[in-house]
């Protein structure tokens, strides 16, 4: 089963009919295992886009207990970790949920992520030096 990250935006979009890519992510999203894997930096930006809309809020929140999403740790240590990865992309003015998915992807080992951002994780490497495999093919 291949593990996938998934970012703020698919998450948004997804929790958001109103969005323009909600159809584009509902439809990657019938192709892909659960869970997808996350962080709390991506829940957390995904409720403040979210912010407008408490029933979406409470569905990212309660969609974390169902199989659909799982929140991968990080300690108190990784923070330097973190710190350090915001500083080597300190170019594209990296935000922590982004750094917090390019770490996880290093220590996990995965090199897939559901991400709308394709600018920032085209740029972004793996802990081998790899592009990352971004999905949706928006294509």
């Amino acid at each position: 089963m291949k593990r996938i990250l998934v970012d703020t935006g698919p998450l948004v979009a997804i929790l958001s009919r109103d969005d323009s890519l909600h159809e584009t992510c509902v439809k990657a999203l019938r192709e892909m295992a659960a869970p997808l894997l996350s962080c709390w930096p991506v829940v957390t930006e995904t409720a403040w886009l979210l912010r407008h809309s408490p029933r979406a809020v409470q569905q990212l929140l309660s969609s974390t207990d169902g199989g659909f999403l799982e929140l991968l740790p990080l300690a108190g240590s990784e923070a330097k970790a973190l710190s350090a990865l915001m500083k080597r992309y300190e170019s594209i003015r990296p935000q922590l949920a982004d750094a917090a998915l390019v770490y996880l992807a290093g220590r996990e080992r995965i090199e897939t992520v559901f991400t709308l951002d394709r600018r920032d994780f085209s740029i972004y490497r793996t802990a081998r030096g790899r592009s990352f495999r971004i999905l949706p093919d928006m294509n």
